[in-house]
């Protein structure tokens, strides 16, 4: 009885001790890993730069108080800075996004699939909300203004929404340094090659013309 006890209590500990890893980009190993873009080799993140010849620009990036061009078909512009942008985020698990919405622009439905966001509105209101995986799948909701905070969980479809007749901005904070993005639509209708109209029609339950019609748009 005690060595089951005692075998429960350890397997709690691993359990206890490993969650943080998988709940983020794999840790550093070192202070610095600063991207190097030259390099041909292919590895989880990318390759480090020679520490010797890092220097203060590879952690600096100007000009995201600018405001984005948002005369698009949702009215809406991400600009994300990730390690790509920024070569010293290699390894350090973190980006950020600056998100402008025109009046009544969309962030459509989409996915992160490596990271959580949390997101507060510096301009103008929003109307955001994600939706929890199935059976449930729960619409969660909710008006966000000046100053205001959200948080949209890892790997569930969220949006947000400016309601407003003004403009919107919001940033984004997202816990891997390469999230990704998956757009529900752009993934479904615009796919290459097209996934066939008779699987999306029997998934959507529609006519395959409304599929054909849909997909004439990506």
């Amino acid at each position: 009885m005690a060595a089951a006890y005692v075998l429960l209590l350890l397997a709690a500990l691993l359990a206890l001790a490993s969650s943080p890893t998988m709940a983020r980009d794999p840790g550093a190993l070192q202070d610095l890993c600063v991207a190097d873009n030259t390099s041909n080799v292919f590895v989880n993140g990318f390759v480090c730069k020679d520490p010797k010849l890092v220097k203060a620009e590879d952690f600096f990036l100007s000009g995201l108080d600018v405001p984005r061009d948002t005369t698009n078909k949702v009215g809406s512009i991400v600009t994300l800075i990730n390690a790509n942008r920024i070569p010293g985020l290699n390894t350090l698990g973190i980006s950020m996004a600056r998100v402008d919405y025109a009046p009544f622009g969309l962030n459509p439905p989409h996915i992160h699939p490596r990271a959580t966001e949390i997101q507060t509105v510096l301009e103008g209101s929003l109307y955001v909300g994600f939706v929890t995986s199935n059976p449930d799948n729960k619409l969660v909701t909710k008006v966000l203004r000046k100053g205001d905070v959200f948080v949209f969980p890892q790997g569930l479809i969220h949006f947000q929404f400016n309601y407003g007749t003004k403009k919107a901005v919001a940033l984004s904070g997202l816990s891997s340094q390469n999230p990704g993005v998956i757009t529900i639509a752009n993934s479904v209708f615009g796919s290459k090659p097209d996934i066939s109209d008779d699987i999306l029609a029997k998934a959507f339950q529609v006519d395959k013309k409304i599929i054909d019609q849909i997909q004439a748009h990506f």
